[in-house]
Order: structure tokens, then sequence, then C-alpha cells
């Protein structure tokens, strides 16, 4: 979810929030079966409509989807996720500096993949500080914990490229994938080279971990291999405020959505209790976005648990935390009037598929100055009979300062 806050923009997008019907739903989307009458309220409020983020007949990942919604074309500004993800742990990027985001996994003798979070660990710092400043070949690797799971690794050295295959196969019951080259390069070959010896020497490490060996006794994975993907050569991107002319600040527990925040420039805002879980303080991210109105121009706030829901395959539970954020989205129902409204989400993420689509979302308007439509529920299909029609992610922010008044003039 994001709820921008524009003069003053709010943001509020529900990461994966968008669903399909399902039969024990009695054929509704679980946002459509949830009780949302904050959202609902909004949506009588604005103007609704549906965004293909990337495009229709393209399946938006969470990092292209966000860029896209920011006024960023993925085409030419995407450099990999792992840049963005590791920059939203607050490791800095130096030129050169291959990034990539990670899992802590659980392998086999064999390196067969038994699962690829480690039963859904939820903390790796026992186990990141193990391998962080490992050297191999003259490449160093700084490794630092990410949300629950996840981890973030950084290549520093000379000659490297991002022209590299993953080592996550994705899929539990395959083995580990060896990094291979994109290309011919010698930078490509080098760099999938010192990858796979630092993998492995990486493994024998955690495997001996007296950490593991402590999960194993309490009858817990080990978290013992770190998968790796998206890698990515860090540049830096145009900030939001030099792109837009909003001063904007970014709320949300994810190191990606952080990442995100930190490559456009905006001041990240961290919120005790706010996490990327389904278990995170909601209301204490919606508090915080209304108490950061007065000093920014745009707040852009991210709810992530609708997603990780949805690739569980829990359409129950995705139904009740939608329910959930709706209380918590009570504090932006009645936002100044000068204030500007957008809710909306990255992508859908089915429970039928347990993976992203590519379904349109849902997004509404309210603030001065919007044309209000006959929508009086926030769901997929209520939406797309509103006023603002299909739309891209691309299209959101031009439409932004089309409510703001701040449009250049084309012609005459």
């Amino acid at each position: 979810m994001e709820v921008y806050h524009v003069t003053k923009s709010d943001t509020c997008r529900f990461d994966g929030l968008g669903d399909r019907p399902v039969d024990a739903l009695g054929g509704k989307t679980p946002l459509e079966a949830a009780a949302t009458p904050n959202l609902d309220k909004i949506a009588t409020m604005a103007e609704c409509g549906m965004a293909h983020t990337l495009g229709r007949g393209l399946r938006p990942g969470s990092d292209t989807s966000h860029l896209a919604i920011f006024g960023y074309d993925p085409e030419k500004y995407y450099c990999g996720r792992g840049p963005i993800e590791v920059s939203g742990l607050g490791m800095e990027l130096k030129d050169g500096d291959v990034a990539l985001r990670g899992n802590m996994g659980t392998v086999d003798d064999d390196l067969l993949i038994k699962d690829r979070r480690a039963g859904r660990i939820r903390d790796v710092s026992p186990f990141t500080k193990l391998i962080d400043g490992m050297e191999v070949d003259g490449v160093t690797f700084i490794v630092h914990p990410g949300t629950a799971h996840r981890a973030g690794v950084i290549m520093r050295g000379t000659g490297l490229s991002s022209k590299i295959t993953e080592a996550d196969p994705h899929e539990p019951g395959r083995p580990v994938e060896t990094v291979l080259p994109k290309d011919d390069t010698p930078e490509a070959k080098k760099t999938a080279d010192v990858l796979n010896k630092f993998l492995r020497e990486a493994y024998k490490v955690l495997k001996d971990a007296d950490a593991n060996k402590e999960r194993v006794q309490n009858g817990e994975l080990p978290a013992n291999f770190l998968l790796v993907r998206g890698a990515g050569q860090y540049s830096a991107l145009p900030k939001f405020i030099d792109k837009w002319g909003f001063d904007a600040c970014c709320i949300a527990g994810g190191g990606l959505y952080k990442g995100i925040g930190t490559f456009l420039g905006m001041e990240i805002i961290d919120v005790p209790g706010a996490n990327a879980l389904p278990d995170s303080d909601i209301e204490a991210k919606f508090k915080a976005a209304t108490a950061q109105l007065g000093r920014h121009d745009f707040v852009f706030v991210h709810v992530k648990a609708t997603d990780s829901l949805g690739e569980d395959g829990d359409y129950t539970g995705k139904k009740e935390f939608i329910e959930k954020a709706d209380k918590a989205i009570a504090h932006l129902v009645d936002l100044p009037d000068d204030a500007l409204l957008i809710v909306t989400a990255d992508h859908t993420t089915p429970c039928e598929l347990m993976a992203h689509s590519g379904d349109p979302v849902p997004i509404m308007l309210r603030g001065k100055g919007v044309r209000t439509d006959n929508v009086t529920a926030f769901g997929e299909r209520s939406c797309a009979r509103g006023g603002l029609g299909f739309i891209r992610g691309v299209d959101i922010m031009p439409q932004v300062l089309n409510l703001m008044g701040r449009l250049h003039l084309i012609g005459a």
C-alpha cells in the first residue's frame, strides 16, 4: 500500500494488494471480501481507477513497479534490485560496486535446497556477521542483515560486472545454481568465479556455526546458505526533489522500499514496531505519516504483508491483514484540504499463483480538485468502473502534478 501526501501529497502503497477471485471467499478477492469501511469511505471522496504499473501484459517486480509509480521509467533507470535493496539496509555503495540481494536458506550436504527462507527465520544477523568482510581474490564481501530471512551483499573490488546469473533457483528441492557470466567479458567471468568461491566458503562457515547447531537442536532449520540474486552495478539516479519538485520522505519496514527512498533522496523515517511482517504496527506508520505532512511535501508509506501473504497463498490471512490496515488508515481519512491522498499498490499477488501477476491494481486519488466518480468501494472490480480509467505507473506522478497545478504548458 502506498500513501502519498502532496503540497502536500500522501501516498499509501499496499505491496501485492491486488488479487484474483477466490472460490472460498465467495468468488471475491481478499480485498473485496475484507471489511474496509475506511478505504471505502475514501473511495466515495476520490477518483478511482486501475493501474498497470509497467504496462499491459507486463509482470512487475516490486522494484521496477515502484520506480515506475514514482515516475522513473525502468527501461531508463533500473540498474538491478541489488543496489536498491542494500541501500535500504543503510549500506553505502561506491562506484563500481556490485550489489546483490539474498536469502539465508537451508541446504543439505549435497547443496539441495530444503527451504529458501530457513523456516522463515526472523533474524539473520548472527549469521551475516560471520561472513561479513570476507575477501576472495581481492574482492571484499560486505554482508548485512535485512528483514527476517533477507540479507544484502556488496562486492567491492576492481573489474567487476553485474552481468551474472543467480545462485537461487527459486524452488526447494533443486540444487544451488552455479553463478555464470551472462556475456564474454573478463569482468563478468571474474565476478561469477569470485562469487561462486565466496558462496562455498561462506557455506563452510555457516554450516558449522554455533547458532545453527542451536537451531538444529531446537528443531529449527539451519540458515546455512546465502542464496543471492538481483545483481546490479551501482549508478546514481536523479533525486526525487530535482525531478518532481517535492521534498519527500519514506516510511517503510522492508529494505527494498527504504532503498528506493534512499536512491531517490527521500528522508527515511524509522517507526518503532513498523516492519515488513504481518505483525507490523501499521497504525504507527500512518500516525507518523500525518506527523510528517508539515515537514515534507510528499510522504510515501509502504505496507508489505499483503504481498507476502499472497505469496504464501494465505487468502484468509491476506483478507484479515487488509482489515487490520483499514483500521489503521482511519488516520488518513480526514487529511487537510490541501493534501492529496493516493492509495494504490505496486502489483497484484494472487493467492492462487503465490507469485506476482500482470493484473492491474486499484488506485484512488482524494483531494482538492479531484473529479469524484460513482465508486463507493475500494476493490479491484469497483475501481475498474472509476473515472480515472486504466493508467500506467509512469502516469501517476504527472497526474499528481496536474492536480497540484504544476504541469508545464505544451504549446501556446
